[in-house]
C-alpha cells in the first residue's frame, strides 16, 4: 500500500516538474506584463507565479483532464485582481503612481489585465467577463480604452517656452 502511494506521489511530482518545465517561462511573463515589472527585476509577479503554482500543485489530481495551464492562468489573474485592484486603487486614489514601467505601467490594473489576457493569452471576451464577473460589454470597453492608451500613449506636458531677455531702455 505505501509502495503504491509513493509511486502515485512520484508520477504526481514528475507530471506537475514536466508541466512548470513548459508552462513556467509564459506565466511568468503574463505575470510579469501583469505588474508592468521588467522581466529582470519582477519579484511580484514571481510571488503571484509561485502562489498560482502551489494551487495548481495542490489541486493536481482533482484536475481530470481539465488544462492545468488554464487552471494556473485563471489563479494568476483571480489572484492579480483581487490582490491588486483594491491595492492600486487606493493608492491612486491618494495621489500615487498606477504601479509599473513602460506602456502598461500607464493602464489601471483592470485594463492590464483585461489587455494581457485578451491580447497575450488569447483568451476570449466571452471567457474574461466570465472570470472576471463583469459583462461582455464592459470588457469591450475596457479592453478598447486599453488598447488605444497602449497604441497612441498620451504625450507628457509641453515643454516650457523660452525665457525672453528683457529688453533695456
Amino acid at each position: 500500500m505505501r509502495d503504491r502511494q509513493a509511486s502515485r506521489d512520484a508520477r504526481r511530482a514528475r507530471e506537475f516538474e514536466a508541466f512548470v518545465a513548459g508552462a513556467a517561462g509564459r506565466l511568468l511573463h503574463a505575470a510579469t506584463l501583469l505588474t508592468a515589472e521588467t522581466g529582470d527585476d519582477n519579484p511580484r509577479a514571481q510571488k503571484l507565479l509561485t502562489a498560482s503554482l502551489a494551487k495548481t500543485y495542490a489541486s493536481w489530481d482533482r484536475l481530470r483532464g481539465e488544462d492545468p495551464y488554464d487552471c494556473a492562468r485563471k489563479d494568476l489573474a483571480v489572484r492579480f485582481a483581487h490582490g491588486t485592484w483594491p491595492r492600486l486603487h487606493r493608492r491612486r486614489r491618494a495621489g500615487g503612481v498606477g504601479g509599473g514601467v513602460g506602456v502598461l505601467g500607464q493602464l489601471s490594473p483592470q485594463e492590464r489585465l483585461i489587455l494581457v489576457l485578451r491580447l497575450f493569452e488569447g483568451v476570449g471576451e466571452e471567457q474574461v467577463a466570465a472570470l472576471l464577473g463583469l459583462p461582455m460589454e464592459r470588457v469591450r470597453a475596457v479592453h478598447t480604452r486599453a488598447m488605444g492608451l497602449v497604441l497612441h500613449p498620451p504625450r507628457g506636458p509641453a515643454p516650457a517656452p523660452p525665457l525672453r531677455k528683457a529688453a533695456s531702455t
